[in-house]
């Protein structure tokens, strides 16, 4: 595109950069202003969490139509039934599962995290073989845990005894928990070495430096913040941030939008179709929070009520991920 005298077109960034510039950034000023730290990252986490963490599953009722936009089932009744029956029957799923085995749910509830957030930061499928896909997918979810498990045991096993404790099952003791620790952590020093000199002989050097990069931006967040702030760090403006982008291309038929300052055309072009869903999400977790506040007697009772909120909708929406935005990719032929 040409640009008129005086002027350069706008080129939007590649959309993991402004991940890696939202985490450095805020990596940052939790090492620049330590004594503020509740400020300098809650404001922004407050705000990333509501504009970001809970609007980018806001959108997950357009997933299917954005795949097949010629059915135009957001038109179909039938649709909107099978959806919410679908969808709102996996969320009650979990919830039973939380009553009745909250032991094993914990345990349940971190894996399918590591595997939705590890394979949404895998490289595209049509890029690379799916035994790639899958290994990458793997391996980036399990560093995730394994990292802040290893650097940070004890503030990440309060986070996980809180979370056995809150929904009445009995803590993981510290031999135990340093055992599984261990063990991710030989699977990711393994598994990343096995993965990179794959890049090595097929001359993905693309890729390869991507992977450096992300793993340094990830390392600074999860060795340098304590879990409770790099997990909400990473949630909100690198996987939620991520997802938004990618769901923005699929519903706008993956067509760039106008440029300018090219993230706010489509954090708009996003939040005008999740505000519905989005406002009543909110309006929920005040009437919730309002009916629970009096057994929530500290800070960590309320981050292990956030947990169990958020992986009751994790299950439908990794699954809409994973078979329906992802299919595409797994069908193609790659390297």
């Amino acid at each position: 595109m040409l640009s008129s005298p005086g002027t350069m077109a706008a080129v939007p960034w590649p959309p993991r950069y402004y991940s890696y510039a939202a985490v450095s950034l805020l990596v940052g000023l939790g090492q620049l202003f330590p004594a503020y730290t509740n400020f300098v990252l809650g404001v922004p986490l407050a705000v990333g969490m509501v504009a970001l963490g809970l609007a980018h599953g806001a959108c997950d009722q357009l997933v299917v139509p954005a795949a097949a936009p010629a059915a135009n089932a957001l038109r179909d009744w039938r649709y909107w039934g099978r959806f919410l029956v679908g969808y709102l029957g996996l969320a009650v799923v979990v919830g039973l599962c939380w009553w009745r085995w909250p032991a094993a749910t914990v345990g349940l509830f971190f894996l399918l995290t590591m595997w939705h957030w590890g394979s949404a930061d895998a490289p595209p499928p049509t890029q690379v073989s799916g035994a790639v896909w899958l290994s990458h997918s793997l391996l980036r979810g399990t560093l995730l845990f394994a990292v802040p498990a290893t650097w940070w045991p004890v503030e990440t096993a309060s986070i996980v005894n809180d979370l056995l404790r809150f929904t009445g099952a009995a803590a993981i003791s510290p031999s135990m928990f340093g055992a599984v620790s261990g063990g991710l952590g030989i699977v990711v020093m393994t598994g990343h070495a096995a993965l990179w000199g794959w890049y090595a002989r097929q001359r993905r050097w693309d890729l390869l430096r991507q992977e450096l990069v992300e793993l340094l931006v990830l390392a600074g967040l999860l060795l340098l913040l304590p879990p409770r702030w790099s997990v909400a760090v990473y949630f909100v403006y690198w996987h939620s941030l991520q997802h938004v982008l990618r769901l923005t291309s699929w519903l706008n038929n993956g067509q760039l939008l106008p440029t300018g300052w090219a993230l706010l055309p489509q954090l708009v072009f996003f939040l005008r179709r999740a505000t519905p869903l989005l406002l009543l999400s909110c309006m929920a977790l005040l009437v919730l929070g309002r009916l629970l506040a009096h057994r929530l007697p500290d800070a960590a009772a309320w981050f292990s009520l956030a947990l169990v909120v958020a992986s009751i909708v994790t299950l439908p929406h990794a699954l809409l991920v994973t078979l329906v935005m992802d299919a595409p990719h797994r069908k193609r032929k790659a390297f």
